[in-house]
């Protein structure tokens, strides 16, 4: 019979283990689990107390903003994309993310600029009414539109 209570309390803690009921167990300077703490050379900043970001990444509010951090003997900085520090050289001046995110965030921007202004253009499906019909943007963008009625202003831009 005791056999029996004895695995049914080691199966029920482990599946308290597995769905993570039992949390976190801080144990004390004999050993076990230190603090989390900031990954820059010479910071050690106890991030037990640090925004939940700060916490995952393992870097303090000061050096993920810095531009030069020293990590692993090399001068680094931490890229805002990637949560991760990366060498000098893969960023340009003093931006905060790196240029391979930079340059896919930058292509998706353009694209969807581009759809914007080609959405109802391409189309070409039916017949369009003067009213209706599809207008084009010039170079900088700006689309030409008429006003009727009683209005003071004969035209103006959309930007």
């Amino acid at each position: 019979m005791e056999a029996k209570s004895i695995e049914r309390k080691r199966t029920s803690i482990e599946k308290d283990k597995r769905k993570g009921v039992m949390g976190s167990v801080r144990r004390g300077s004999s050993g076990g689990v230190s603090p989390p703490s900031c990954q820059a050379e010479r910071c050690g900043a106890d991030l037990t107390d640090a925004k939940r970001y700060h916490r995952r990444h393992k870097v303090c509010e000061f050096h993920s903003k810095a531009p030069v951090v020293m990590v692993a003997g090399q001068r680094q900085r931490f890229c805002q994309q990637c949560s991760r520090f990366h060498d000098l050289g893969e960023f340009d001046e003093a931006k905060r993310s790196c240029r391979r995110r930079l340059a896919g965030h930058n292509e998706r921007r353009r694209k969807s600029t581009a759809e914007i202004y080609s959405e109802g253009c391409s189309r070409g499906k039916g017949h369009h009414t003067k009213e209706s019909q599809c207008r084009h943007a010039d170079d900088r963008g700006r689309v030409q539109m008429s006003i009727s009625g009683s209005s003071g202003y004969k035209s103006f831009h959309i930007i």
